[in-house]
């Protein structure tokens, strides 16, 4: 007998991309322009970690940043991104 996962208790990937930019010392203009993307793109990502993104976009910021891809990526409980995203709720509600 295997036990299956309910889909509600899943782990979730989260960006990590603010967090590494902050450590590298670069502001949102600065990565985006390093990476050649879109400033408004990026403000997505740091407002939702959780967001979908393409491996491309993941791809150009990892190489921005000069880390691998890895370090940009983590996996997180779906209980703990259900608690960040309904901070982040909040305090885009204030």
């Amino acid at each position: 007998m295997s036990i299956v996962t309910p889909w509600y208790n899943r782990d979730m990937l989260r960006l990590r991309v603010k967090e590494v930019a902050i450590e590298k010392g670069f502001s949102q203009g600065k990565l985006a322009r390093a990476a050649d993307m879109a400033t408004n793109t990026l403000r997505a990502i740091y407002r939702d970690p959780y967001r979908e993104v393409s491996t491309v976009t993941i791809n150009k910021l990892a190489k921005a940043l000069a880390v691998p891809v890895t370090e940009l990526i983590e996996d997180v409980s779906e209980e703990v991104a259900r608690k960040e995203m309904e901070e982040t709720k909040k305090d885009s509600e204030e």
